[in-house]
């Protein structure tokens, strides 16, 4: 038995993605088949650059990108357009995950996004007396006729080959259900290409494998441990085991996982193009948003990072900068004035400016003090009893409950953004 042997854990995973899934909402909302129909999920109002969340399986086979821009899209007036309900979409996953608690206890189900989940059926096959694939296609169906929303499965021994075999063959599998074992590693495994096909590689890690010469699955595969190992740690191990298909996860062991925060920030791609002095309004509702966030995790900065991109209409192009304060924050003022210092620094002074984003990260506790002899501590104390009154109010009355005066200026996205799910309609 080799060591790879060893780690191979068996159990029967299915992975399940809703099809199109907002696009499929649409249609079924509409009485429409996502299949024969040409709709695309976009708020077309705002303008022609607004982004694409969805478009049906139909637009699919033709070519179209599910995440493109309304101006990337063909000329067809057929086209339906359906502007994001995000709280809609909330609603029917809800419904679609009672569905999933029909079959399996919430401890074996693992939400992997609003449309993707994976289930643990190995402890209920006995119980039900059905195969993992007649499972799979029972909860499809049941999924299918309960809310009109085509669904695709990948089934696997571990949530990895379940995932990619969702990824790689569910979606034109006859009955959109897939099963890949351990024997079939080899044969579809092993030939993806390019690497970032696969997931959990990302293009910076296979641009970093390519110039060791990996290009495929099976490069990786076949690739010593010893040399990933020591080209990238303990990721390059876990790269070495995710090429012969092993994965230890287990869905249960979820609730005894407390993720770390690393990191807070926020991203807005905004509806015009800003000039310099413009963007300082949103630069300072943003700076609101993540100290936010970071009170929330009851922690402070010591890093500040800004990126700026530059409108696609004029070239493209921007930067991203940080800088690390001698002492920990968690102060709008500071890191507002920290965001302007990077951002009069490296902002070229005449493109107009598309998207922003702001990141806090190096983070400490919040009771973490270092003192500083050139700071009021006081005044520190009371500033941010000051903002934690202030986020009790929004908590409790809304998020547009209390805003400084400057979101009333047309520049402002604030008022807006705070009606919106995830940055769209609600």
């Amino acid at each position: 038995m080799t060591i790879i042997d060893e780690y191979r854990l068996h159990r029967n995973i299915l992975c399940i993605d809703l099809k199109s899934f907002y696009a499929s909402v649409e249609c079924a909302l509409r009485g429409l088949n996502p299949f024969t129909t040409p709709l695309v999920v976009a708020d077309k109002s705002r303008s022609t650059g607004s982004i694409v969340l969805a478009v049906t399986p139909y637009l699919k086979r033709r070519g179209v990108k599910s995440r493109c821009r309304v101006f990337e899209l063909p000329e067809d007036p057929r086209i339906i357009f359906a502007k994001p309900r995000m709280n809609k979409y909330l609603e029917v996953s809800t419904r679609i995950i009672e569905i999933y608690l029909k079959y399996v206890s919430f401890e074996d189900i693992h939400i992997y996004s609003v449309d993707e989940v994976f289930l643990d059926l190995t402890t209920y096959l006995k119980y039900y007396r059905k195969t993992d694939e007649e499972m799979a296609a029972i909860i499809l169906r049941d999924i299918l006729e309960t809310t009109q929303i085509p669904a695709t499965c990948g089934i696997g021994p571990n949530m990895l080959l379940s995932k990619i075999a969702l990824d790689v063959e569910s979606k034109t599998s006859p009955t959109f259900i897939a099963k890949w074992t351990y024997d079939d590693v080899p044969t579809k495994l092993w030939p993806i290409t390019p690497l970032s096909e696969m997931w959990g590689i990302g293009g910076r890690m296979e641009r970093n494998l390519n110039r060791l010469g990996i290009r495929s699955i099976g490069d990786l595969a076949h690739y010593p441990l010893a040399k990933l190992q020591k080209y990238f740690g303990v990721m390059g191990e876990e790269l070495y085991h995710h090429a012969h298909g092993i994965d230890m996860s287990i869905i249960s062991e979820k609730l005894a996982y407390k993720p770390v925060s690393k990191s807070v920030g926020q991203s807005q791609v905004l509806f015009r193009d800003y000039s310099g002095i413009e963007i300082t309004q949103i630069i300072l509702e943003m700076t609101d948003v993540v100290t936010k966030r970071l009170r929330g995790h009851n922690k402070k900065a010591y890093t500040i990072h800004l990126g700026i991109s530059y409108s696609r209409d004029t070239g493209g192009g921007g930067f991203g900068r940080q800088l690390t304060l001698p002492f920990p924050t968690c102060n709008e003022a500071e890191i507002y004035n920290a965001c302007l210092s990077l951002f009069d620094e490296f902002y070229d002074g005449d493109s107009p400016i598309r998207r922003v984003s702001i990141r806090l990260a190096n983070l400490v506790e919040e009771f973490y003090v270092q003192l500083n002899l050139f700071k009021d501590m006081n005044q520190v104390i009371k500033d941010h009893k000051l903002h934690r009154s202030l986020d009790n109010i929004q908590f409790r009355y809304g998020k547009n409950a209390v805003l400084r005066a400057s979101s009333l200026d047309e520049n402002s996205t604030v008022r807006a953004r705070n009606t919106m799910v995830g940055g769209h309609n609600a």
